[in-house]
């Protein structure tokens, strides 16, 4: 399933939407070393890993070789001594792993963001995307608390939109390509069948944090449910403002 667009046109232009596609596309190409050594060594510098976060203490060199968090101290030398292991939690959510990695993030960001831009306001929009992208960060290092592998990508908090487009508009329609053909898919089943899709990565080898997902989908459906009727009036008193101007 490859989704085109949605079918829920905004009445904003989603500035904030782009600006975060702008910037993680800017730290991929611009910031991030390509070279597979170099992007090895950055990504352990600067994104959030469960072990430092366990431990409060940047990785020394026997837990980055053995990529498990040591029970207790070891003789080696921190590799990075001045890492900030909290700040690297929000660094990390503009971090990629490949060409795919970023380019699949911000395609659904674009497709679902700008809708839940226009509901929560810019500002609330931020928030939310930050929040989301924390919180699935918590959950993966609350299941993981031994890794000691960069947590990299914008995928958690990607998914916290993505959990709140399905409360707000679980029957607009996802345009998507399934077996060559275009189809327009109710979002609460397309999304639906993403979430599901994520628990056939347990146990696997695929070195996809599928625990983020979950607990950043998780979160943005958490978070709208109540307000759910707030943001919707909001949204349509925006439009019809817009509309009569």
């Amino acid at each position: 399933m490859i989704p085109l667009r949605d079918v829920n046109p905004t009445g904003i232009a989603p500035v904030l939407t782009l600006a975060l596609i702008a910037i993680n596309a800017f730290v991929f190409f611009a910031v991030q070393p390509q070279e597979a050594t170099e992007a090895d060594r950055f990504a352990y510098q600067y994104a959030a890993i469960a072990c430092e976060l366990t431990t409060g203490v940047p990785l020394d060199a026997t837990e980055v070789k053995t990529e498990t968090c040591a029970d207790g101290p070891t003789s080696a030398d921190e590799v990075f001594p001045d890492k900030n292991v909290y700040l690297a939690v929000i660094t990390s959510m503009f971090l990629h792993g490949g060409l795919l990695h970023v380019l699949g993030n911000m395609w659904f960001l674009w497709i679902f963001g700008n809708n839940i831009e226009e509901a929560f306001g810019r500002a609330g929009f931020l928030l939310m995307y930050l929040a989301s992208g924390l919180v699935a960060t918590a959950g993966f290092v609350l299941l993981n608390t031994d890794s000691a592998i960069p947590l990299i990508g914008a995928s958690g908090a990607v998914a916290g939109i993505m959990g709140s487009y399905l409360v707000l508009f679980p029957t607009h329609r996802v345009l998507t390509i399934i077996f060559f053909v275009m189809v327009g898919v109710p979002s609460m089943i397309f999304l639906g069948i993403w979430f599901l899709g994520q628990f056939a990565l347990v146990g696997g080898d695929s070195n996809i944090a599928w625990e983020a997902h979950v607990f950043g989908f998780l979160f943005g459906v958490l978070l709208t449910l109540p307000i759910r009727g707030a943001l919707l009036r909001r949204t349509n008193e925006g439009r019809a403002a817009t509309l009569s101007f």
